[in-house]
């Protein structure tokens, strides 16, 4: 059986050598991706917008050289049939090598570096990426313990957005992460990290450990949250039924468009488990577990922002209703192609109410809205 294509394995910059010019370029902290198209063309992305750069190879055998290097510290080496390797770093920096005959133009390396700095949602608000409002909002949720999907497409800051909220959970909660490849950076001091294991090969197949085997053995170490780095298949329902039976605060990444397009890859993944559920019965259950979609988005200016906080509103007939609490509208674009925009409150009561005056946070949550609460 061959490696599964979602898990990679661990490499470290310092066992590799002589990376040419990459060197200058993966100490540079505001670079985040790096991508070189064979060896003359090096891009990398600062700021959320792609450069390309003046660095480059002095020909296509000593970039993938430098590929053979990089891949060979994982135990791997880019055969002819299939010259394509997945890596990760030690510090969680992921790396795609693809040579040709596969990349027609060159050997293609791509680097997304792990970020060292912890971001919080102050940092965000300073960023521009939420507002200040829609920032105490999110501290609020986060603390109250609400079940949160964040969606978003790749690069557009979910995970990002995950670390910053898991920082207003409480230190005395027990947190159990589970995630293919180890990318979260949650600050608190009772975590267990679980990380699966993919059928690699040679080895039997029962050794595979799947994120929903790690879902179903958390359930079984008293945690207060469960943190799934991404839900991709029919680990979906675990993580529904994690959230439906006790473990309240519990957070994961999708992959969507939008929060109603969250909804229904949920939906279809969930289905992926073959339980032969009814789609009504699995809207219900979903509609039951989760109590926030988060939006995020890259925009074209390069800025990551949140652009929905949409709440689970219940079911209406067979289809689950959601509102639109906060959305990002775009005002204008100034002359160097930065978006200027607001975060608008859409003025629709949220339904946590008891939650939130449960938890202690009717003041924060006042002060967030710009509105006297009713009472409750």
């Amino acid at each position: 059986m061959s490696e599964a294509p979602d898990k990679v394995p661990t490499i470290n910059w310092s066992t590799i050598g002589d990376m040419g010019p990459l060197a200058a370029l993966l100490n540079d902290d505001s670079v985040s991706d790096i991508l070189i198209n064979g060896p003359k063309e090096i891009f990398v992305e600062r700021g959320g917008k792609l450069e390309k750069t003046d660095a480059e190879f002095p020909d296509e055998a000593t970039l993938h050289g430098v590929a053979e290097r990089i891949v060979s510290a994982v135990g791997r080496t880019l055969e002819a049939n299939r010259p394509l390797v997945d890596a990760r770093l030690a510090d969680g920096s992921r790396v795609n090598v693809i040579a040709p005959p596969l990349a027609v133009d060159g050997t293609s390396i791509s680097i997304r570096k792990f970020s060292r700095d912890k971001i919080t949602i102050d940092d965000m608000v300073r960023r521009e990426s939420v507002s200040q409002p829609l920032g105490e909002f999110l501290k609020v949720v986060g603390h109250c313990k609400m079940n949160i999907v964040f969606s978003g497409g790749t690069g557009s800051g979910k995970t990002t957005l995950l670390n910053a909220i898991s920082r207003t959970i409480d230190d005395k909660e027990r947190i159990v992460s589970i995630e293919d490849a180890v990318e979260l950076q949650l600050q608190q001091p009772h975590v267990v990290r679980l990380e699966t294991k993919p059928a690699m090969l040679g080895q039997a197949p029962d050794e595979e450990v799947s994120v929903r085997d790690l879902l179903r053995n958390a359930l079984r170490m008293r945690p207060d949250r469960i943190i799934v780095g991404e839900v991709r298949g029919p680990e979906a329902f675990d993580m529904m039924q994690a959230m439906n039976t006790g473990h309240e605060g519990s957070l994961t990444t999708i992959h969507a468009n939008h929060p109603r397009d969250a909804l229904a890859r949920l939906e279809n993944m969930i289905s992926m488990a073959n339980l032969n559920i009814p789609m009504r019965s699995i809207r219900a259950q979903i509609s039951s577990a989760l109590h926030l979609i988060i939006q995020t988005s890259r925009m074209r200016d390069g800025v990551r922002r949140v652009t929905y906080v949409s709440e689970i509103a219940g079911m209406e007939g067979d289809v689950v209703t959601m509102n639109d609490l906060f959305t990002y509208v775009v005002d204008s674009e100034e002359s160097d192609g930065k978006l200027k925009g607001h975060f608008q409150w859409s003025g629709i009561m949220p339904r946590c109410l008891k939650r939130v005056a449960y938890y202690g946070e009717t003041e924060r949550l006042t002060k967030a809205l710009g509105i006297k609460m009713p009472k409750i």
